[in-house]
């Protein structure tokens, strides 16, 4: 069984589970220079080429600027000022779409997320529009490739008290990374396993970018469509020399949002865009399921608020 073979069949989430069909490349980047659209995002590096992939479809790539995760330090989103950092991951996404509430700049009208509500309150609505699957990723060419690996372990990896997973009878040495500071991924993932002080066994990378997997013995937390979308040539491939584990047997559900101020709910151009069952993105299901994402349940909801 070769490798990509081998980590769709491990993982037990991959492009079967989700209904996947990978196409030919498809051009993931910034709006060009001097092209400006009506509603404008930042943050999540999970769901970056979904939206990129949105924003070309959606009226025909009128409405939705969605800008990457990372490249130049800076993005410009209005033709005049709105010269930003660009900020890298959900959570500093978010943090940049509330500067623009609170100074009125007009600058942002959206941020991609990968995680939840941290803080309770009312003044952002997360708008879920499609599922996920986070699993772990390790070297295919490592002791512990394709391995399965319990939420109680992960949390003792984490907290570097636990150096060791036994893989066919044999303790292999495992050594944790984290995504970067800012990320959803990072936030989600934590949570999901207890959220443990960080040892200082761990290091930091860029999420879903596998190339920073070096070593046999490193693990790190990977998005099933992000992995499946890069090992399909459908974006960058960035995976290196990974494959997917699983976690207790499966993998770790979550949904995805589109973050808005609660106050422009009803503003005629957000409202079409994102809210409901019928909004442009929630019906744009099939460009949903190219990028290796399933559909949400509840897409178009607003129904969960916070602040950030």
């Amino acid at each position: 069984m070769n490798v990509k073979s081998r980590a769709f069949a491990g993982a037990v989430v991959g492009a079967a589970a989700l209904g996947l069909s990978v196409m030919a490349p498809v051009a993931s980047a910034d709006p060009a220079p001097g092209v400006y659209r009506v509603l404008a995002g930042v943050g999540s590096d999970t769901t970056e080429d979904v939206a990129n992939g949105l924003g070309d479809s959606v009226d025909a790539g009128a409405t939705i600027a969605s800008y990457d995760a990372t490249g130049s330090a800076t993005v410009k989103t209005r033709l005049n000022g709105c010269v930003i950092n660009r900020p890298n991951g959900s959570s500093a996404g978010i943090t940049a779409l509330n500067n623009a509430i609170d100074n009125n700049t007009g600058c942002l009208d959206f941020a991609r997320s990968s995680r939840g509500v941290a803080t309770a309150g009312t003044d952002l609505t997360w708008i879920p529009f499609a599922s996920d699957k986070l699993t772990v990723a390790t070297r295919a060419d490592g002791p512990l490739a394709d391995v399965n690996v319990s939420t109680t372990d992960l949390r003792a990896i984490y907290a570097c008290t636990k150096t060791t997973l036994t893989v066919g009878g044999v303790a292999r040495p495992v050594t944790p990374l984290i995504p970067q500071s800012g990320s959803g991924t990072r936030s989600f993932f934590l949570t999901q396993i207890g959220n443990p002080t960080l040892g200082s066994c761990v290091r930091e990378m860029q999420e879903h970018k596998g190339e920073a997997l070096t070593q046999g013995s490193d693990i790190a937390p990977y998005s099933v469509a992000k992995w499946t979308s890069q090992t399909g040539g459908l974006i960058e491939d960035v995976h290196g020399d990974t494959v997917l584990g699983t976690i207790d047997g499966a993998a770790y559900s979550r949904d995805v949002y589109n973050v808005v101020p609660s106050a422009k709910l009803t503003d005629p151009t957000i409202a079409a865009t994102f809210v409901g069952s019928n909004s442009k993105v929630c019906k744009a299901t099939a460009k949903i399921t190219e990028y290796g994402f399933g559909a949400a349940a509840n897409c178009g909801d607003v129904s969960l608020k916070g602040e950030n």
